[in-house]
């Protein structure tokens, strides 16, 4: 069982993306993303009000679900806390199909992509990342690795074949 559960506060929102992230995650082509689903939603009683907050009746109080076999919370707070880059999910890819799958469904806001960050519509930063990104950056050879990583630094959305060909030398 996993003993820590990221909890994520949304305005009023949160059963949208719930969906929205499973939907994502399910047909996706990464390891263990048929495990993505909506465990349990528990709401908010017809009578709740939330601080100032009116009609938060039939809004998710507390939320379940799993993208790739990693459990989260959602939850509907109300507008007083905003995602910041501060914190992101980090997803490590095995190759560009995964990276450009992910990429295309998550990134809502362009200006905030760079070196593999993104931002979807509800305001969450992803890393979306390969794992020969680690493997090359981490090479005794400094100078390859210095390569890559000048290379990573000018991209948004991470591309495989020129992290390689920086890493020869191309």
């Amino acid at each position: 069982m996993q003993s820590i559960t990221p909890c994520l506060w949304f305005d009023r929102q949160a059963e949208e993306a719930m969906n929205f992230y499973v939907s994502v995650f399910r047909g996706s082509p990464l390891k263990g993303a048929a495990g993505s689903a909506i465990v349990s939603i528990e709401r908010y009683p017809d009578d709740m009000q939330v601080g100032p907050m009116e009609d938060m009746a039939g809004k998710v109080l507390t939320g379940i679900f799993h993208l790739a076999g990693q459990r989260f919370m959602a939850l509907d707070g109300g507008p007083y806390f905003k995602f910041s880059e501060a914190i992101s999910l980090a997803i490590e890819c095995e190759n560009q199909e995964e990276i450009d799958y992910l990429w295309e469904r998550l990134s809502a806001v362009p200006e905030s992509e760079q070196c593999g960050w993104l931002k979807d519509r509800f305001g969450l930063s992803w890393q979306v990342y390969p794992e020969l990104l680690g493997v090359l950056m981490s090479d005794p050879d400094r100078e390859k690795a210095g390569r890559v990583t000048q290379a990573m630094l000018q991209m948004k959305k991470i591309d495989i074949a020129s992290l390689q060909s920086a890493y020869d030398g191309g």
